[in-house]
């Protein structure tokens, strides 16, 4: 048995954490900047001192064992406090510095996320953005995502979130497709159009709109179909503004095409609803430090964001 002393070995629990975290020599090495195998001697160097097995490894994945499990447990939130304790301490009286590690989804990314940050990094030299464009909601944690752009009805509990505006559904169609095809009148006249819709696998096509206005409020519900789909809204822009059909879309993929006068609006007394959520957040994972290179870009976002997309 291993009989050195147990605060020789605190590094050795730090990257047990880290390795619970990840379930991959190869990512928690990559994650401490460290080589594979001296991530793996040092596991083994702590399996040695503890007596047991604290990783349980297969040709496929990394598990902790039930002891290894069970002392990340009890340990990570002790080294969580400690990084954040000294983060704190490096970032007192410091400029915004460091890397970010941002993600939001393609379509909100390219057409106002992008356009938003040269301005954000000449106000911040010492600050570098690294995004990720996807619409898969990945694990901000477990990938290192220090700050992540949502479309979405409600953030997770479990993450910090600053609400950056608020957005709504409109209906659009080119000039050109509504002279052939003449303009909609009243919500159940869509059936007889081309419908670009959202593609969403197992979904019959619907749209759910609401009249604007005063009175008892009227809601329906209209089945839709057409020529084209996509799960993305900016591809439905772009088929829109080609003249083949009545999209249905978030106002910040309609709103270039709307300023520009190539798409018009399609029943401008009925609201669509349901389709996209109604805000967009910035969210990262609880922590009790924030670095100020978070702080400043959720400030200049939320900021920039502020008036919405209205066209």
């Amino acid at each position: 048995m291993d009989t050195r002393r147990i605060d020789t070995l605190w590094s050795h629990v730090h990257w047990l954490t880290v390795l619970g975290t990840l379930g991959s020599f190869t990512a928690a090495a990559q994650r401490l900047g460290v080589s594979k195998a001296a991530m793996s001697q040092r596991i083994a160097e702590l399996e040695r001192a503890a007596g047991v097995p604290l990783v349980h490894r297969t040709t496929r994945s990394v598990r902790l064992t039930e002891a290894g499990q069970q002392l990340a447990d009890a340990t990570s939130g002790a080294f969580d406090a400690i990084g954040a304790a000294f983060a704190g301490i490096k970032d007192l009286a410091a400029a915004p510095r460091g890397l970010l590690r941002v993600t939001a989804p393609v379509a909100l990314a390219r057409q106002q996320l992008v356009p938003r940050l040269p301005a954000f990094l000449r106000a911040h030299p010492e600050v570098r953005i690294e995004l990720d464009l996807s619409d898969r909601l990945v694990p901000l944690a477990q990938e290192g995502i220090d700050l992540a752009i949502r479309h979405t009805h409600a953030p997770p509990q479990t993450h910090v979130a600053w609400v950056l505006c608020q957005t709504r559904s409109v209906l659009v169609a080119s000039r050109a497709y509504l002279r052939r095809r003449g303009a909609p009148a009243v919500p159940a006249d869509l059936a007889a159009h081309d419908c670009l819709h959202y593609l969403r696998h197992g979904e019959a096509p619907a749209w759910q709109l609401a009249r604007l206005g005063p009175g008892v409020p009227q809601k329906v519900t209209v089945p839709v179909s057409g020529c084209f789909s996509a799960n993305n809204s900016e591809a439905l822009r772009e088929a829109a503004l080609g003249g083949l059909g009545i999209a249905l879309l978030p106002d910040f993929s309609a709103q270039s095409g709307l300023k520009a006068g190539r798409l018009q609006p399609v029943l401008p007394d009925w609201r669509p609803e349901g389709s996209f959520a109604g805000q967009v957040f910035a969210l990262r994972p609880y922590s009790p430090y924030v670095p100020r290179a978070v702080q400043a870009l959720v400030a200049y976002l939320r900021e920039s964001f502020r008036d919405g997309f209205a066209a």
